[in-house]
């Protein structure tokens, strides 16, 4: 185990902090108590490792080998490695994982509606940028759909991933991170331009804080995906037609510069690309709306995106 890790009772104090903080906003509208409950769940648990091959992989196995058992993985365990040897994004592309960055996942029991589900996407980039704006760095922007951007270099990536376990067909969300905290010494060959918090702040940040903020933002957003859900099921309408929108993307949308960029768009981008269009907004369900350089306009759900 490594000592330079946040214990669940920093990720704690943490979101009582954020939930202080809501609550003394004049723009806030929600129960910033309630989305505390709601959120309380993520960090509960923390596993930290000196090095692991790849923390989603470690996730799985985990959940298999404790159902088999007879146990129950609790929603919300984080696990965390000070390095990873075998980390990858989409498409198994390769993320270089050293000593000195934020590495992991979370494991999140599927107990969310599927109108909620589609959000976890952008939940997980903006705690990120939220966490990265709060030490400092207010340039940080969210490229759709979770992608953490300073100054157009690549600061922070998740992959957000279904698993089944075998034993009782229990559905959980695993979702992994990976941020540029203190590392600075990337390989020359990455496909994306990539960047760290000490290198645009000129100095370390504790390890162990920062994870402890970013866990803690994750609680938030976390939380607010259940308050929003909770207050729909009360008859609430977020689909558009009666002028509300999902907090979650309100606060998103605040964070990114995506909407009015021109973009080449593929569900794979960087091996197939598909087209290029300019970003016209996000709908309803976080899906991105595009208009095409022959007029047509399309909503994409799935996929990534580059900016022109």
């Amino acid at each position: 185990m490594t000592e330079n890790r946040p214990t669940p009772e920093a990720v704690f104090k943490r979101m009582q902090q954020v939930q202080i903080s809501e609550n003394c906003s004049t723009e806030s509208a929600v129960d910033a108590d309630a989305v505390g409950r709601y959120g309380a769940f993520v960090g509960s648990v923390i596993e930290s490792h000196s090095s692991l091959p790849r923390a989603m992989d470690h996730a799985r196995g985990l959940i298999k080998n404790t159902v088999q058992t007879g146990g129950s993985v609790a929603s919300g365990t984080v696990i965390l490695a000070d390095t990873m040897s075998r980390s990858k994004g989409r498409f198994t592309r390769h993320w270089h994982a050293p000593v000195g960055g934020v590495w992991g996942c979370m494991i999140h029991a599927n107990t969310l509606l599927p109108q909620s589900r589609r959000f976890i996407s952008l939940a997980t980039g903006l705690a990120c940028c939220e966490a990265v704006r709060e030490v400092g760095v207010e340039q940080a922007v969210l490229r759709w759909v979770n992608d953490v951007l300073v100054g157009g270099k690549k600061l922070a990536g998740f992959l957000v991933e279904s698993y089944t376990e075998p034993v009782h067909g229990e559905e959980f969300t695993l979702v992994g991170f990976g941020i540029n905290v203190n590392n600075c010494s990337f390989p020359a060959d990455l496909s994306c331009s990539p960047v760290s918090l000490k290198q645009i702040l000129a100095k370390d940040l504790d390890l162990s804080e920062f994870t402890a903020l970013f866990l803690a933002r994750l609680a938030w957003n976390f939380g607010l995906l259940y308050y929003e859900e909770a207050r729909e099921l009360k008859g609430e309408d977020f689909s558009g037609s009666g002028g509300k929108q999902h907090l979650l993307l309100e606060r998103w949308l605040g964070c990114s510069d995506t909407v009015g960029k021109r973009v080449l768009y593929g569900f794979d981008v960087m091996t197939a690309p598909q087209y290029r269009a300019e970003v016209l907004g996000l709908d309803d369900d976080g899906g991105l709306i595009l208009r095409l350089d022959d007029g047509h306009e399309k909503t994409e759900y799935s996929g990534e995106i580059r900016y022109l």
